[in-house]
């Protein structure tokens, strides 16, 4: 066959050839068209995307201070270290640099790196020391894979100071616990945002101010809390923990008047610059979180009750049967043998069979009313969380056996706030309060922050309970160890058995103490409540005993102060300056 047979041949695949090179330019210059023109913002707008990042800007948490404006709770910066995982290259390398650096295990962040490699944000260590974010910066590590954010650091000036009122800031700026928790949403403030254009190698190059989202600090409050007051009813616990080596003690000093808590404290604690160091103990608040049965200190209660209802006369007598009276199936007895006892001499002599006689008139009716009308079995509304309601029974539940019980304080229980709650209804002339912890802020408390008062006896009534029989109980009674020589004052023993499950019976050795008292009788300011659970050494466990002492001292502490505030806050306004 000639060549020119073949030409045709290749003349076709020529043109086939020519004109699949026209046809792929064409493609591609179609393609460069719909990208270049079509498309051009779409894709612009993806390759800012992927050289933008959105950064969060914490907000600070608002700082915390007592009535006087003494700092309780702080916040300053510190800096986070942080891993790409999925830019780095010799992760042991990097594990072994960087635990040297911030004192960590090694193969443990070794093995994180590893179980995070897709990832593109792994925590290594938060809030480190200065010392231990320059070693970081001297290190010679590849700055794409790793890196230090700024975060705030949550500090409390006063150590353990208020520490069950206050609670903490955890690791994520979230309020556990206590006021940090129950105020969370003053306090903590709302975080804003920006945006950063970065290189391929992650490095910032430029910050785009008009996407930003501004950021809301958090905002400062005030409480009612005394810081010298509460430092000194601290000291008081801690001696009775030394003293008597109690299970728990708590104490609480409150205003009857407004209802404002000057210091709360419980005994174990917990200090929140370190909380993992205690035990699960430290963390109870037993003020508002333990409950028991008050005992005598509920007898005050029932007497000023009655009386205002005319179901009992200041003067009237009580048969006590010489310390033994049979009710029903029912033996009663009291610590010593009486006869005939008055109204103020039940209350003074703390007589189980007097009050029991009481009861009897009353009824259960009428006692569940005046329970109920005292705050017992529900929450007092203080701005805690935890707080515990106590229990009263259902009127049907309760027996003939109630008669006697409940006038004594058996057969339902309430939290030491509860108890002194009630107390401030005879200390302020027949008003029930809302206690409470907040004092100023730039917006007002969320409800049920606000003070609430009603009336649950007349004035008569409560004066005359405050100022006769709790006068009397201090005087020539069974709280004679909390007489004062600068202030009358009035005041009510509780010496409560604890229930023993396992027997169904009450303990004969294990007990409650504790000691309510107030002054000046003829005006209270002031209400403490001191409550000893369990003491374990010496004796005799008596409320009187136990309670009494500790609490008389830090009312005269508070009231010397209120009197004189420069001479008894001046150690420790030298120490922590208000603002």
């Amino acid at each position: 066959m000639s060549d020119d047979s073949h030409k045709p041949v290749l003349l076709r695949r020529e043109r086939l050839v020519a004109a699949g090179v026209v046809l792929i330019w064409t493609i591609l210059a179609a393609r460069l068209v719909q990208i270049q023109g079509l498309q051009r913002k779409e894709f612009a707008h993806r390759a800012r995307r992927q050289q933008t990042i959105e950064q969060t800007i914490p907000a600070r948490p608002g700082d915390i201070f007592d009535r006087s404006g003494r700092l309780l709770a702080t916040t300053t910066r510190a800096e986070s270290l942080f891993v790409d995982p999925s830019r780095i290259d010799d992760p042991w390398g990097v594990s072994l640099s960087l635990s040297e650096a911030v004192h960590i295990d090694s193969d443990r962040l070794y093995e994180r790196i590893g179980a995070s490699r897709n990832s593109r944000f792994l925590w290594v260590k938060r809030r480190l020391s200065r010392d231990e974010a320059d070693a970081v910066r001297r290190l010679d590590l590849p700055r794409h894979c790793w890196g230090l954010r700024r975060e705030y650091l949550r500090q409390y000036p006063q150590g353990t100071l208020a520490s069950h009122v206050l609670g903490l800031r955890d690791i994520d700026g979230i309020g556990r616990g206590g006021v940090e928790q129950a105020f969370d949403a003053l306090l903590r403030g709302r975080d804003g945002t920006r945006r950063l254009v970065r290189d391929a190698r992650g490095f910032v190059l430029d910050e785009l101010d008009q996407v930003a989202q501004p950021v809301e600090h958090g905002q400062d409050i005030h409480l009612t809390l005394d810081a010298v007051v509460q430092t000194h009813v601290e000291h008081q616990l801690d001696r009775l923990m030394e003293e008597w080596k109690p299970v728990a003690v708590s104490a609480v000093v409150l205003d009857p008047n407004s209802g404002e808590i000057v210091a709360m404290a419980s005994r174990p604690t917990f200090d929140q610059n370190d909380p993992g160091a205690g035990d699960g103990e430290g963390w109870v608040n037993r003020a508002i979180a333990a409950v028991s049965e008050p005992g005598s200190t509920f007898k005050p209660l029932i007497v000023a009750w009655a009386l205002d209802r005319e179901l009992l006369l200041r003067d009237e007598p009580f048969d006590c049967e010489q310390g033994e009276y049979r009710m029903g199936g029912r033996l009663l007895h009291d610590h010593h043998p009486y006869g005939v006892l008055s109204t103020a001499d039940v209350l003074v002599k703390s007589s189980n069979i007097g009050m029991a006689k009481i009861g009897e008139r009353l009824g259960n009716e009428r006692l569940h009313t005046a329970a109920t009308a005292f705050g017992f079995g529900r929450k007092t509304g203080v701005e805690l969380p935890g707080e515990l309601s106590g229990t009263l029974r259902p009127l049907p539940l309760w027996t003939d056996y109630s008669l006697g019980s409940i006038p004594m304080g058996q057969e339902l229980s309430a939290t030491p706030l509860q108890v002194v709650t009630a107390h401030a209804v005879l200390a302020n002339g027949g008003r029930m309060i809302t206690p409470h912890l907040f004092a100023s802020g730039r917006h007002p408390a969320p409800s049920p922050r606000n003070v609430v008062t009603s009336r649950v006896i007349g004035e008569e009534a409560a004066n005359w309970v405050v100022r006769v029989p709790l006068v009397q109980v201090v005087e020539r009674g069974t709280g004679r160890k909390a007489a004062l020589e600068d202030f009358q004052v009035f005041g009510k023993s509780g010496t409560a058995q604890k229930f023993d499950a396992a027997t169904g019976q009450y303990s004969h050795t294990r007990h409650v103490c504790s000691f309510v008292c107030g002054a000046p009788a003829d005006d209270p300011r002031l209400l403490v409540l001191v409550t000893v659970d369990e003491p374990t050494v010496g004796g005799p466990h008596f409320g009187g005993t136990v309670a009494a002492p500790a609490a008389a001292q830090i009312l005269r502490r508070a009231l010397l102060y209120r009197e004189n505030r420069t001479r008894f806050a001046e150690d420790f306004d030298d120490a922590v300056p208000a603002r």
